[in-house]
């Protein structure tokens, strides 16, 4: 089935984009929800005729992406956890407290886009990545470290 996307879904396209999809997939979720309408030729005619208000939406909206993948590039964010002997930690760092640190850095980003696969339970450095956009991705490290004693 054919449909034309009205927003950006990752696994199909970019708004504006002549998709075909599984009918179930567009009976029970794409057009339901409004995320999609059918490729007949009355709505191809109001896609050409939005054409340039999408792409401008669209080179907005990686503009946006880009400069949110400037600002994290590069970044470390360090997190001070209780940890046993063996460097297991009694807790774990989740997308939330990415997320939360993030924002006290004044970036936000949604935790969706945290692409973090299980809390993080050890400690030590790993690379955690953030989808920013589209087709745009970027890393930061993550640092968990044992938390002093003293505080």
């Amino acid at each position: 089935m054919e449909l034309i996307l009205k927003e950006t879904i990752d696994s199909l396209g970019r708004e504006g984009d002549i998709v075909k999809v599984k009918p179930g997939y567009a009976r029970n979720y794409l057009l339901p929800k409004g995320k999609a309408v059918p490729a007949n030729p009355a709505n191809r005619l109001v896609l050409e005729k939005n054409k340039s208000e999408i792409r401008a939406r669209l080179e907005k909206d990686q503009h946006t992406a880009e400069q949110l993948f400037k600002k994290l590039s590069g970044i470390t964010l360090t997190f001070e956890e209780l940890a046993g002997a063996d460097e297991k930690l009694f807790g774990s760092v989740t997308t939330s407290d990415i997320q939360t640190q993030l924002a006290d850095k004044k970036i936000e980003v949604d935790k969706k886009n945290i692409l973090l696969a299980e809390a993080i339970k050890t400690l030590g450095e790993r690379q955690v990545s953030i989808k920013v956009g589209f087709d745009l991705v970027a890393e930061i490290t993550v640092v968990v470290a044992p938390q002093q004693a003293d505080k």
